[in-house]
């Protein structure tokens, strides 16, 4: 980051105008002028964050930001100033390991991004320098060299094209890298550059660099021999961006305009937003709960000591008299350090460890997302992705999840079932006696005067033939590998028996729109075959076998704004025509009324069938209008300053006044098992959203499909369509609207308890909601403030009170905006988005969770991702089976850690009121240093990796398991009590049992007493077998590592004090436990104790564990949809799984 802030600070002015000026090869274009190369940034490419000389101040800066590691530096600060009761390393070696632990982790993943640079920035590419070829390493290009690209390698920098080895010009590259988009797109050189580039003198004005893949703007001035330079204007179709691959053309010559951190892709890379999981806040509120009882302890024993000591005697015993320098001290000033000497000696309630065992938990808890053969899909021969480990629970707690429609709920795999041409049907069927191909519906074939006629046909034909932007792959320039790919991914075209023109054999279609290709198949189906593009000729083989000939003039592109593309073409005669295709409402309102009714209604029942549709439409430009529009394009397309805006405006003139000729309807299929997948998902008491920029009835017809709405659902409907209903201004129907719908939804509905949705209630009707963008566009962003606020609070309860909600014609940044909305509105509830397309990336990353599905659209929403899947259907595994167990095992971990803490600390504070609170430590400072670094902390760590309280079967089956965890239940302030009181209840019992012993200390045979040391040292072993027993017994899921980490612990514990204790170590000053250890179990009064101690305390849970009669997975199931059939609250069947005392699942383990 700062390399690049000093590059744009020494790299003179270019960062503060608007353009940049590009000399082609470095050469200037006048002879007389001196050439002062601009200076812009170097080639080389940066995602590491850490260098070798900053990697520790950095690290260290960002680790001490995180509130447990600062307050432990503190304290371990005071130890070392102030002298108190325990060694500076009991918490400076706990520190020290948290520290080290995290520092290696994060410099490994550094060193691996490191190393992924350093691959990319000393690749080696050829360069055009001073009349040859000469080799580079990628981080040495500068803008202005001419690189040279040969098939199949990726482009070193973004490049503007000047030369294709291919005879048209042009050349086909993937941006699978960039935007996951594996289909071929088209790129063309610029008009009348050099055949020899070394005699090239031309200097390129462009854009400064912006992330967006899809936007450039600039121009090209071409000088020759003191002739007035030509200009050329430059759009994406001519810029090659890094990353991108270059196929099917057997080498390029482009010239490098942005290089570095200042490419698109570079610009693209951004750091995923720190996202907080629920769990993380919960952990801070504890830990504020936990100080506050430390700052009160240190008090208490504080006052305390001061109370004591101003009895006479007690403040200077005979036998412990003052130093001269301790009596003049100033009382408050030792006040103040006594404070402190508390809060070191108890400061061990506040687990620092735990943060460093949750990291380890989310990192290596990841692993069984990606190792799960269920989300492995042979088709594309991947499984699943986890891109932030840090939301692992997250995924057990989803209340909204916000799903796109095209290639998430369906297949993004179209197909072409039917059109209709001037009003009359036309249905492909698989019958060769069948003339043409065609089939009227309406009536037999034969009758030819029900169909729209040969000149209607033939031009609706030969518009689906041209207006597109598909590229023809000939098998003659394709290896016997890639043919078989490609021509998978038309299906062959040789279609349904047919019999097939020789020219179309072996041929493939390349397209970025998967629409395209359907739409050009299903001419094909109707005797006109696309035969491709060559030197600005389209040629289509009609259905008499004649080739054809068309000039392409222009295409006006397709954009989500416009929802239409147009091409201009002029015919063999002579006659240009434009044709246009798109949505029914960017088309509808640009021809004739009349002709519009004709189609409309098979517009409208192809997609209540579940059908995209497309309308197509055409107009015979006169030479006067083409002329005004091709000057008007041309100019545009030279404007470096608001470019899109000004071609938008050439657009919206061109495509007025148009002829519909007719509609066509493209199948997208159902994702595998979506409907079960989505029903699941409402089990489990999430509230499903459909967000689609796809029209109302087809995204309606997938959402019955997929069981979002059911028959019986009453559909609220807020769009265009019933705002101009009423005839009265669109802001008062509005109002009237969601008053109307608030009052039947919200306030007329029976009352639903928390976690139950509506579709599993007995009482009540079950509504749907349906808006789509523009009337959330007036809900959003009303006239007035006030409206506004009210719109979007009616609008949220009507929602929320719905159990599916429907968004159709929805901009990307609409998605977000919904997202965003719901997220913050009251509850503040966990929301998931998953998407597969470019379009969902900005809801992917507004919501807590995002998951991208690796599909058709690309990657580009997988790579924003949090977690990536292949389909749809592995949703329901990793929410209602990972999310599930992760969530709890989490929770479990952070409500561990605070007990057993507090079941550590609180003999010691007991133990200041027996030693006149004169910070005495109970326990040595090896205990002290090592109980949550050593003896501890596996048997945790396996548990919360390994845990299956309820096996996945299970979890799978019966989706309402699900609302048993909903809201954070296990970390609320419930549960949260339960184990402080536990804590509370095992410390006083491990104080005062053992005290209880000492009321006779000559626990030996021979008389000897036994001292404080042996005192703590029992109190310490109660302890740490208790805890680790405690785990053992929640634990339903055994493995031989679980066995491992709780008996080996057990068994280190033993063996590390018989070692402290059994050796005189020279390094220390005093050895307090010096066979303190070996001397305490030879006393059979110490075994018993310790024996009894252990077993009062675990008692409890034995005998809920004995006497609560278990049950099976079967009858496990039943109360619990029995409680939510009659809408009982789901805490109350949580309340074992809350307290962990889970013996009525021990059956339903695997």
């Amino acid at each position: 980051m700062l390399r690049r802030r000093l590059n744009r600070l020494l790299g003179g002015d270019e960062r503060r105008v608007d353009s940049r000026t590009i000399y082609v090869g470095h050469r200037s274009c006048s002879a007389t002028e001196a050439f002062i190369p601009p200076k812009f940034c170097d080639n080389r490419i940066v995602s590491s964050k850490y260098t070798v000389w900053n990697f520790l101040p950095k690290n260290l800066f960002e680790q001490f930001r995180r509130i447990a590691n600062f307050y432990f530096l503190i304290i371990f600060l005071v130890q070392v100033i102030v002298d108190t009761p325990t060694s500076p390393v009991t918490s400076g070696l706990p520190l020290f390991f948290v520290i080290t632990v995290t520092a290696i982790k994060q410099g490994y993943e550094d060193w691996l991004r490191h190393k992924a640079d350093n691959e990319v920035n000393k690749y080696l590419v050829t360069v055009l320098e001073d009349g040859g070829r000469i080799q580079k390493e990628s981080e040495k290009i500068k803008v202005g060299d001419v690189v040279e690209v040969e098939e199949d390698e990726t482009f070193p920098c973004d490049l503007i094209l000047l030369q294709s080895s291919r005879d048209d010009d042009t050349c086909f590259v993937t941006t699978a890298s960039l935007d996951g988009e594996s289909n071929h797109k088209t790129h063309y050189t610029v008009p009348d550059t050099e055949k020899d580039l070394e005699s090239l003198n031309a200097t390129i004005e462009c854009e400064q660099p912006q992330p967006d893949l899809y936007k450039f703007v600039g121009r090209m001035h071409i000088y020759k021999n003191d002739q007035e330079p030509t200009v050329r204007s430059l759009g994406p179709e001519n810029l090659l961006l890094k990353g991108a691959t270059l196929k099917n053309t057997q080498k390029i010559c482009g010239v490098a305009v942005y290089t570095g951190m200042e490419t698109k892709m570079a610009l693209n890379y951004q750091g995923k937003s720190q996202k907080r999981s629920a769990v993380e806040k919960s952990i801070n509120a504890f830990l504020l709960v936990y100080l506050c009882i430390l700052v009160s302890k240190a008090l208490v024993c504080t006052t305390l000591k001061y109370v004591w000591q101003s009895k006479p005697g007690q403040d200077e015993p005979w036998y412990n008299e003052k130093t001269q320098r301790e009596k003049e001290t100033n009382l408050y000033l030792k006040m103040f350090t006594d404070f402190l000497s508390f809060m070191v000696l108890f400061n061990f309630i506040i687990p620092v460890s735990m943060y460093v065992t949750v990291e380890m938990q989310k990192f290596l808890g990841s692993f069984f997302i990606t190792w799960d053969k269920d989300f492995f899909d042979p088709e594309i021969k991947e499984g699943a992705l986890v891109n932030t480990s840090d939301l692992n629970e997250e995924l057990g707690q989803v209340e909204y999840v916000f799903t796109d429609k095209t290639g998430t709920l369906t297949q993004n795999n179209m197909e072409f079932i039917e059109c209709c041409i001037d009003g009359f049907q036309y249905k492909y069927r698989d019958a060769s006696s069948e003339l043409d191909g065609f089939c009227v519906t309406d009536g037999p074939v034969s009758k030819l005067q029900q169909k729209a006629g040969r000149e209607k046909e033939e031009l609706f034909l030969r518009a689906l033939c041209l207006c597109h932007t598909v590229q023809v792959k000939e098998s003659a320039e394709q290896g016997q590998g890639q043919r078989d790919g490609l021509i998978d991914e038309v299906d062959g075209l040789g279609v349904d028996g047919e019999v097939v023109h020789p020219l179309q054999e072996q041929r493939g279609f390349i397209a970025s729109s998967p629409d395209e290709v359907a739409l050009v198949k299903g001419a094909m189906r109707y005797g006109f075959t696309f035969l491709g593009l060559e030197s600005k000729t389209m040629k289509i083989l009609n259905r008499n076998n004649d080739v054809e000939m068309y000039e392409l003039l222009h295409v006006l592109n397709f954009d989500p704004v416009r929802r239409r593309m147009s091409v201009i073409v002029r015919s063999k005669s002579g006659d240009t025509l434009l044709f246009c295709k798109g949505a029914d409402s960017s088309i509808f309102p640009r021809v004739r009324r009349e002709e519009v009714e004709r189609i409309r209604m098979h517009v409208e029942r192809n997609a209540t069938e579940g059908y995209r549709t497309l309308c197509v439409a055409y107009k015979i430009l006169s030479a006067e209008e083409y002329a005004q529009a091709d000057a008007g394009l041309r100019e545009a397309r030279l404007a470096l300053q608001d470019r899109e805006e000004k071609l938008m405006t050439v657009y919206n003139q061109v495509e007025t006044g148009m002829s519909l000729i007719g509609a066509t309807a493209v199948e997208d299929r159902l994702q595998e098992e979506a409907a079960e997948t989505m029903e699941a998902l409402q089990g489990a008491g999430m509230k499903v959203w459909v967000l689609t920029g796809d029209k109302m009835e087809t995204a309606k017809s997938t959402c019955y499909a997929c069981r979002l709405f059911q028959r019986n659902t009453e559909l609220l409907e807020l769009t265009v369509r019933t705002l101009e209903d009423g005839g009265r201004r669109r802001e008062e129907r509005l109002h009237d609207l969601l008053l109307e719908y608030h009052k039947k939804a919200v306030q007329d509905a029976p009352p639903v308890k928390a976690g139950v949705t509506r579709s599993w209630s007995s009482a009540g009707q079950d509504y749907g909601f349906i808006i789509d963008g523009a009337t959330l566009s007036m809900v959003l962003n009303s006239s007035s403030e006030s409206n506004s606020n009210r719109y979007k609070n009616l609008f949220l309860q009507i929602c929320q009170n719905c159990t599916s909600v429907l968004c159709c014609r929805m901009a990307p940044l609409q998605k977000a905006q919904i997202v965003k909305m719901v997220k913050n509105s009251k509850g503040s509830p966990i929301t998931l988005s998953i998407g597969d397309g470019a379009n969902d990336v900005s809801m992917i990353l507004e919501a807590h969770v995002g998951i991208g599905i690796k599909g058709k659209e690309g990657r580009q929403a997988v790579r924003n991702s949090d977690y990536a899947i292949p389909k749809l259907k592995h949703l329901k595994k990793l929410l209602l089976a990972h999310g599930h167990l992760y969530y709890v095992r989490i929770a479990h971990l952070v409500q561990y850690f605070f007990y057993k803490n507090l079941c550590f600390i609180l003999p010691q504070f007991l133990y200041q009121f027996f030693c006149g609170y004169s910070q005495q430590p109970l326990y040595d400072a090896a205990y002290l240093t090592m109980y949550n670094i050593c003896f501890t902390s596996m048997p945790i760590l396996a548990y919360s990796l390994l845990e299956q309280h309820i096996c996945m079967e299970v979890l799978l089956d019966n989706a309402t398991l699900y609302r048993e965890i909903a809201k954070n239940a296990m970390l609320r302030w419930g549960p949260f009590l339960y184990w402080t009181l536990l804590g509370v209840f095992h410390g006083l019992l491990f104080f005062f049992g053992v005290r209880f012993l000492f009321s006779n200390p000559a626990l030996q045979d021979n008389g000897q007493v036994f001292g404080n040391w042996s005192y703590g040292t029992i109190v310490f072993t109660v302890l740490v077998f208790t805890v680790t027993l405690k785990l053992a017994l929640d634990t339903r899921h055994w493995t031989w590592i679980n066995h491992f980490v709780i008996w080996g612990s057990l068994a280190f514990y033993v063996f590390f004090s018989f070692f402290w204790g059994g050796i005189i170590w020279p390094f220390l000053r005093q050895q307090r436990l010096y066979f303190v250890f070996a001397n305490m179990l030879s006393s059979v009064s110490a075994w018993l104790v310790i024996i009894l101690l252990i077993l009062l305390s675990l008692l409890p849970e034995i005998l809920l564990v004995v006497f609560r009669k278990p049950r099976g997975p079967h009858a496990r199931q039943k109360p619990v949809q029995s409680s939510a059939g009659g809408r009982q609250s789901p805490r109350s069947s949580a309340r074992p799984l809350l307290m962990r005392t889970f013996s009525d699942e021990s059956n339903t383990v695997i």
